[in-house]
């Protein structure tokens, strides 16, 4: 079995690094939304502002994580599924 890498997280146009307060409230904004919202949309609902660079950063870093998927018409579409992980995880399918 061959080994697999991680690729790197590398985020483009970073003038800043997002604080962790920010990156949840995105992810619970995008969770809500699930696939019904386009970035802009989502963008403009945010319970505080957000810088635009910033908020793509932590878009492409969802996306990156796995958490989320921007389709070709730009509406995001949450993947990340915590209950199912977890039954996966108790059944010793997976470890996380």
């Amino acid at each position: 079995m061959g080994a697999t890498t991680l690729t790197e997280f590398k985020p483009k146009n970073l003038d800043r690094y997002p604080r962790l307060d920010t990156i949840l409230m995105m992810e619970k904004e995008l969770f809500r939304s699930r696939s019904s919202k386009t970035i802009t949309e989502i963008w403009k609902n945010l319970k505080k502002k957000v810088m635009w660079t910033t908020f793509v950063t932590i878009l492409d870093y969802l996306e990156y994580s796995g958490k989320i998927h921007v389709e070709a018409d730009k509406t995001v579409s949450w993947l990340w599924n915590p209950q199912g992980a977890e039954e996966l995880k108790k059944r010793g399918l997976v470890k996380i």
